[in-house]
């Protein structure tokens, strides 16, 4: 079974996705269910993990019915503010929705490069692993160091990296994100998605052999037993298309054992997301 485990669907607002610069013109507009499954059939994909794209609450609605009308989708991330005072109680409310896997934060957002380690969003963390709750990590390269340190704080806490932690491949930029990477590869904790690298290539003039030994760190850092595949779609659409995004993942693990590739195209999300 194929799972891409990380994609977005959205109602397209100029002010609340205002991240979609002029480069990303192409996708300016709507990506719903009935989108997506018509690319998942050109490309024999079974199900997917749908994540937040906007930090609201109802954000995390709009995925639950998107999920509950469509069961292509079969996983939620998405967004609470894990720094509330009544966290308990809003993880409680949302534990009754079986497609809920876990949250994510848009942490390479946030000014403070150590906003992991801050105590009220450590008190949210520490409250996600009674509901069986993951939690996506979403960071660029110069937050790694306050993430190695976040992730030793929750040894029983599942921790998936988002887009191999966005290294800027464009600018050639890899010992330090490397060196880091394969510190938090060592907590056994943690997963690593193999998706968002076009787009942090030129997204005009990328190659295969400019991202591979970024893919090579990676599978080195977490093994095939910890690596997801994810497409990032709607957004992979800047860098190419749907197909170009999944054939440079099963041409980067060709040379793996069936059950390496098998895992890390589906089986590894399926366990990781209890999917």
């Amino acid at each position: 079974m194929i799972i891409d485990s990380h994609q977005h669907f959205w109602q397209y607002d100029s002010k609340k996705h205002e991240w979609i610069d002029d480069q990303m013109a192409i996708i300016r507009r709507d990506f719903l269910a009935e989108d997506l499954d018509k690319v998942f059939q050109e490309n024999q994909i079974d199900g997917c993990v749908a994540v937040q794209a906007d930090q609201t609450l109802a954000e995390t609605d709009f995925l639950l019915e998107l999920a509950t009308e469509n069961d292509f989708i079969k996983g939620i991330v998405g967004w609470v503010d894990l720094r509330a005072e009544n966290i308990e109680g809003i993880l409680q409310m949302y534990s009754s929705f079986s497609k809920l896997k876990g949250f994510r934060h848009v942490v390479q957002g946030e000014l403070d490069p150590n906003f992991l380690l801050r105590p009220e969003f450590l008190r949210g963390i520490a409250a996600l692993e009674k509901y069986n709750f993951t939690y996506d990590i979403l960071i660029f390269p110069h937050q790694l160091g306050a993430t190695l340190e976040f992730v030793k704080k929750f040894p029983k806490q599942k921790f998936v990296i988002d887009h191999i932690a966005k290294p800027y491949i464009k600018d050639g930029f890899y010992d330090g994100w490397a060196t880091l990477m394969l510190a938090i590869g060592a907590q056994k904790n943690v997963y690593c998605k193999i998706s968002g690298m076009t787009t942090e290539a030129d997204y005009d003039s990328w190659s295969p052999e400019q991202i591979k030994p970024y893919f090579d760190l990676v599978l080195k850092a977490f093994g095939p037993d910890r690596l997801l595949f994810g497409s990032d779609w709607p957004v992979c659409l800047v860098a190419g298309n749907y197909t170009k995004t999944k054939d440079l993942v099963t041409q980067f693990i060709g040379h793996l054992t069936p059950e390496q590739q098998n895992a890390i195209m589906g089986q590894n999300a399926i366990n990781f997301y209890n999917l």
